[in-house]
């Protein structure tokens, strides 16, 4: 039996493939798009959507489902005593609030929306294997887990957004450079009353129940439904990395979190899950003649705060501007252009964040510049801007000299090798 054949194949329908398959989809080309798990499936994530995630979401046409969410307004940091509430700054592009949704409720709504939007959906079947013909990816064998049947999916152009462990990546040969931070992220929820908080909070500071420093950092996202989503990141820059228990980490923070959050062993609804994040453009190649990878297979994620979802909506929407290109013209060239965009939307953003992945790896140093900036909520506000990459047009030029400062406090730290 002859396999199938479709305009694209999309591998994982997460944020990043049902972006990609929405806006394929919504251009009329012919794609499909599988994911390994059936929805609804959860991820070990915050949960929280950033203004620039909720912009990807509103230009998909979806603010309206959105609003079935709870909506927060901004950060709470907590550090060395102090609490700072800073709202979402204006923008000119982007909205000055975020919402929390659970990854099993949005990942399901996304999929679905490319789905209306034309493409064509299969949960519950992963991609085992790349297809190749004359030694050129032309699709995948897929693994259909209800039925148990192998099948074989041609494509004119693979788009992988398998996720951070990216196994079809993996056999293509792409890999991540050790030398980019990597984290590392456990998160649980609880019950509590304070669930529909406007604030997502952060805590700059962790601390064991004995008063001694520990590596990360933690948060608490409101849901909104009943429960609080609480969590802590670590990056591989952090000397002791590899040995770091994070459960132990997690249930220290859970037990020295603000009590308003009435956090307790009994309030606790899952157990803890947790996953290793690739950052700030870590892996590739990232493109080859026939496929081009997006999302957290790409490494896309933010070494600043671990956001990954918008990075994940706007590669998704990159690469379907491309394969479009290349679809109407015959010519694939155009995925080639996919890296230099990459690196004029993101470069110096990801630049800046790796450097400051090796500062907060060093945790005398982020405590004496947390310390400090806690001291002032204009520039923490300022912070929260670049952290978030919602800095506008005219202050890429406070991001460049962020960037020198980095490199200042970075030039005597060495390279991370793993």
């Amino acid at each position: 039996m002859a396999a199938e054949r479709h305009d694209v194949l999309v591998i994982g329908g997460g944020p990043a493939g049902a972006s990609a398959s929405y806006w394929l989809a919504t251009a009329g080309h012919d794609v499909v798009f599988v994911e390994k798990k059936a929805f609804p499936r959860d991820k070990t994530c915050g949960d929280g959507l950033t203004p620039r995630a909720v912009h990807q979401l509103n230009e998909m046409g979806l603010a309206d489902r959105l609003g079935d969410f709870h909506r927060y307004d901004g950060l709470r940091a907590l550090a060395h005593g102090i609490t700072l509430e800073m709202q979402w700054p204006q923008h000119p592009v982007f909205p000055s609030y975020g919402y929390v949704v659970r990854r099993r409720e949005l990942d399901t709504m996304v999929a679905e929306h490319a789905q209306k939007a034309g493409a064509e959906m299969r949960s519950g079947t992963e991609a085992v294997a790349p297809l190749l013909r004359d030694g050129v990816l032309a699709g995948a064998v897929v693994h259909d887990k209800e039925s148990g049947e192998r099948s074989e999916i041609d494509a004119r152009y693979v788009v992988i957004a398998d996720g951070a462990n990216s196994r079809f990546g993996r056999a293509l040969g792409t890999a991540r450079r050790r030398s980019y931070p990597q984290g590392m992220a456990i998160r649980g929820y609880f019950a509590s009353d304070m669930h529909a908080d406007p604030w997502i909070e952060s805590c700059l500071d962790l601390r064991d129940r004995n008063g001694n420093s520990l590596p990360g950092y933690g948060w608490i996202f409101p849901v909104g439904d009943g429960e609080i989503n609480v969590g802590i990141g670590l990056l591989s820059t952090f000397r002791d990395y590899k040995s770091v228990n994070t459960t132990h980490i997690l249930n220290e923070f859970a037990a020295t979190a603000p009590g308003y959050w009435g956090i307790s062993p009994e309030t606790a609804t899952s157990v803890p899950v947790g996953g290793r994040l690739p950052m700030g453009g870590s892996i590739e190649p990232k493109v080859g003649p026939t496929w081009i990878v997006i999302g957290d297979a790409a490494g896309s994620i933010n070494p600043f705060n671990g956001e990954g979802i918008d990075y994940a909506y706007e590669t998704g929407r990159m690469a379907s501007v491309l394969l479009d290109e290349a679809l109407l013209t015959g010519d694939g060239l155009a995925l080639q252009r996919y890296p230099q965009l990459l690196e004029d939307e993101y470069g110096l953003y990801f630049k800046v964040a790796r450097l400051f992945a090796k500062i907060i790896g060093r945790p005398a140093l982020m405590r004496e510049l947390t310390r400090v900036g806690m001291q002032s909520q204009t520039l923490m506000e300022w912070v929260l801007r670049i952290m978030a990459n919602l800095l506008r047009e005219d202050e890429i030029g406070p991001a460049e000299a962020a960037y020198k400062v980095a490199a200042t406090l970075a030039r005597a730290i060495p390279e991370p090798t793993g």
